[in-house]
């Protein structure tokens, strides 16, 4: 025995707090993935970047309550076309904001910082606004409820299980956009030697809007997500936009696998941490050995040497 817990007892545990670790992990990547593209490959400090997640968690309400009372019996289903719908939504307003205001402040990162955090908040207003200051809570397809019995003592939640799923298939995704397609290498040539780029014709504006818009509408799919473990308001976003940034920093801007591994590695440390202590100090001291890394390590775990 060890304390009012058998050896079987503490490793159940430590395999659901992995589990639970691994579900946290899969919410950071899929954060941090946007965040990545658009402050890795494009240099802009987008402190609206929660602001843009939380638009896909309320397209995802809107579209749940539609369902439930125009199209009951498609409600099942209903959470795949609201993925698509955070999606295009919040894409297409990161295309507006690169259009109307990022495009004017490149190389300029401490502007874009000030920028877009006063977007966050006019965003904010606009969400309190037109859905009210109260949180509201997504109605989940009856098949995404309860959990999934691994062992007699073991058990994990399905909607944990969609989730992972989800980030892997847009991890996977976002690398073939990134590293296979024409559009891919286009944006590496812009982040590589953007005067070159446009010199052998890549149109380098067309570029910058569409990867500001890709960055926005993988946070509207985290959004998406992040309904199934938490309720939705207009300042939700806000607490998460810190552990996104250190996990792309910590992690290594502009490098897809320093993401991955930063968003893992903070995720189970949290994770693992709050079995001993209060998730606050769990969380202190997880910061805490990021800061430590990264000063003997600053450029993050993974670094991508670029021309300028």
């Amino acid at each position: 025995m060890f304390g009012d817990y058998s050896i079987g007892d503490l490793g159940s545990i430590f395999v659901m707090q992995g589990f639970a670790g691994l579900i946290l992990f899969s919410v950071y990547v899929l954060m941090a993935l946007g965040l990545a593209i658009i402050f890795g490959q494009m240099g802009v400090i987008n402190m609206a970047h929660g602001e843009f997640m939380i638009l896909g968690a309320y397209v995802t309400w809107l579209t749940s309550s539609a369902f439930q009372h125009y199209l009951p019996a498609l409600f099942p289903g209903y959470f795949f076309l609201a993925m698509v719908l955070a999606f295009i939504a919040s894409g297409a307003l990161g295309m507006l904001v690169e259009w109307g205001l990022i495009r004017h402040l490149y190389k300029r990162p401490l502007d874009t910082l000030l920028a877009t955090w006063g977007l966050s908040l006019i965003l904010q207003q606009t969400y309190r606004s037109i859905f009210g200051a109260r949180e509201v809570g997504v109605e989940l397809p009856q098949w995404m409820l309860g959990s999934k019995q691994i062992t007699d003592t073991i058990e994990v939640p399905i909607n944990g299980i969609f989730v992972m799923c989800l980030t892997l298939l847009i991890t996977v995704a976002v690398a073939w956009i990134m590293y296979k397609s024409r559009w891919g290498r286009q944006v590496r040539a812009v982040v590589q030697n953007r005067i070159m780029a446009g010199a052998v014709g890549i149109n380098t504006e067309k570029v910058d809007r569409y990867t500001f818009g890709l960055g926005c509408g993988i946070a509207g799919v985290a959004g998406s997500a992040f309904t199934m473990i938490g309720s939705t308001g207009p300042t939700s976003g806000q607490l998460y936009i810190v552990d996104t940034f250190l996990v792309v920093v910590f992690g290594g801007a502009a490098s897809l696998i320093g993401t991955i591994a930063s968003a893992f590695s903070i995720s189970q440390t949290q994770s693992t941490l709050e079995f001993f202590m209060s998730g606050s100090m769990a969380k202190v001291l997880t910061l805490l050995a990021i800061v430590g890394i990264l000063m003997l390590r600053p450029q993050g775990l993974f670094a991508l040497k670029v021309r300028k």
